[in-house]
């Protein structure tokens, strides 16, 4: 099969279009016959050298950690799953390829609302919030700090909190951004020095919980503004936070969250705005451009897969 894989780390043009072996679903497992497949940050981090301890990144390596596609192969012992089926979900590795083999317990079904190209860059960010949040306790009547709220990770944070039942949402972002954030029911306000006196003004009773997705400036604004550290979290920044005191991001994916995304995209609750959908020989081009960490919304790779 086709996929945009590595046979060295490095720059963005180590990802390479190449031939690798198509897996097969074993017992317990489905084939997914992949449509679309979202980029990330962390599979810049792959594509770099780095990877989970329990990850075998020996070369081809393929990036990729979610998509959405439909299943051809059911195992042995699945039930639920049939060939055919529409879903969308998400992995570790594999994704930037035209077939991926997960387990039943990773995808979800497709809503027929939802394009192709949404789904494949729905997976990844979509429970990254959903994680953070829940970890963070938003709820009813929270006032909440989201950094870098007009990115993927941030678009689905400002409205998870909000359809949470957070009263106020305050969101940094550049200018050129504002608006976006205001469309989604957020306060925009502007990244840079002074701006821990710019939210105190917008909340002067305080801020309940804060998600940093900027960097080591924000996650110091955000200790500053919260008073309970417990309602502070960082995707970026992890060293900061052992050093200031603030709990780390326990990675806890399931069927579950990501049924739950899906059924709010299905209500209209929940949107992903699109950045840029290119083909899966343009991978290359995809890092580069979620490496400059500007730009709205979400990068995907479209992929061309066999009849």
């Amino acid at each position: 099969m086709k996929a945009a894989a590595l046979t060295s780390f490095g720059g963005p043009d180590v990802l390479t279009l190449t031939e690798v072996a198509s897996p097969q679903a074993g017992p317990g497992q489905l084939r997914v016959r992949i449509r679309s497949a979202g980029v990330n940050h962390f599979d810049t981090a792959i594509r770099k050298g780095w990877a989970p301890p329990t990850v075998d990144n020996s070369f081809p390596v393929v990036p990729g950690n979610e998509y959405a596609g439909v299943v051809d192969q059911v195992g042995e012992g699945v039930t639920g799953h049939s060939v055919g089926d529409n879903v969308l979900g998400y992995c570790t590795l594999g994704a930037y390829a035209e077939y991926v083999v997960v387990s039943p317990e990773q995808v979800t079904a497709k809503p027929g609302s939802m394009p192709w190209d949404i789904a494949g860059g729905f997976s990844a960010n979509g429970l990254g919030a959903h994680m953070c949040l829940r970890e963070l306790k938003v709820g009813s009547g929270d006032t909440v700090l989201i950094h870098a709220a007009a990115g993927a990770l941030g678009t689905f944070a400002v409205q998870l909190a909000r359809a949470w039942g957070a009263s106020t949402v305050i969101g940094t972002a550049s200018e050129a951004n504002h608006a976006y954030l205001r469309s989604m029911g957020a306060i925009p306000v502007t990244y840079g020095d002074g701006l821990v006196e710019r939210v105190r003004a917008l909340a002067p009773d305080g801020v309940d919980a804060a998600l940093d997705i900027a960097g080591d400036h924000a996650l110091r604004a955000s200790v500053e503004l919260v008073k309970d550290k417990n309602r502070v979290r960082t995707m970026v920044s992890d060293e900061l936070a052992a050093e200031l005191g603030v709990p780390t991001v326990a990675p806890k994916r399931s069927k579950a969250q990501l049924t739950e995304l899906a059924e709010l995209h299905a209500q209209g609750t929940l949107t992903l705005h699109l950045r840029q959908a290119l083909g899966l020989a343009q991978a290359a081009a995809a890092h580069r451009s979620i490496e400059t960490r500007h730009g709205r919304g979400k990068i995907v790779l479209l992929v061309e897969s066999p009849s």
